[in-house]
């Protein structure tokens, strides 16, 4: 099994590709060893030394290290148990992991604009963010101001407010008049 690893715009993550599938659809993130209870390899990832988060895309995994430790000591023993986790036959996830959109529901009048906010977060933002291995999720939508939950690679990013104020807030008021604020919120 060969694992192949690329940066991400974030310095404290790095994406690792095991060239087969993590999920078969959506997302998984465990911002802590203790959310990893639902996840064989998220727990085999957090018993590395200096591990503090794990998401799950579709094709990759990324893994955000303490600032304390340097990739070069830690990189080895994650591809060590990604690579061990693959070899020994179990799922990903545990039987009862309900794969889920990400998005938040939203009830309400605005249910027209938060479905256009959806549909440019999946079609426009979701698939360039999981090339740096990250996710952007809704969160809400209130009196204009569009709430999205930054995961993985894009959680605590250097760019992410760039991101999301040059970026997404831009693309969302072009295409959805009422939006006028794009924030981030936190899990």
């Amino acid at each position: 099994m060969f694992i192949q690893t690329e940066s991400t715009p974030n310095p404290a993550t790095l994406k690792f590709l095991p060239g087969q599938a993590v999920l078969d659809v959506g997302t998984a993130d465990f911002p802590t060893a203790d959310a990893a209870a639902s996840s064989p390899l998220a727990q085999r990832i957090f018993a590395v030394n200096g591990v503090e988060g794990v998401f799950f895309g579709v094709d990759f995994v990324t893994v955000t290290k303490a600032e304390s430790v340097e990739w070069d000591h830690i990189k080895p023993s994650i591809l060590g148990a990604v690579m061990e986790h693959y070899q020994s036959g179990q799922p990903v996830m545990a039987d009862d992991h309900k794969p889920v959109s990400g998005h938040a529901e939203h009830t309400g009048e605005d249910g027209e604009i938060v479905g256009q906010i959806k549909e440019l977060l999946d079609t426009r933002v979701r698939p360039a963010v999981a090339q740096d291995g990250g996710d952007i999720t809704f969160h809400g939508f209130d009196r204009g101001i569009v709430y999205l939950h930054m995961q993985g690679a894009c959680a605590g990013c250097p760019s992410s407010t760039l991101t999301l104020k040059m970026g997404i807030e831009n693309l969302l008021r072009h295409y959805i008049p009422e939006v006028v604020e794009v924030r981030p919120v936190a899990a």
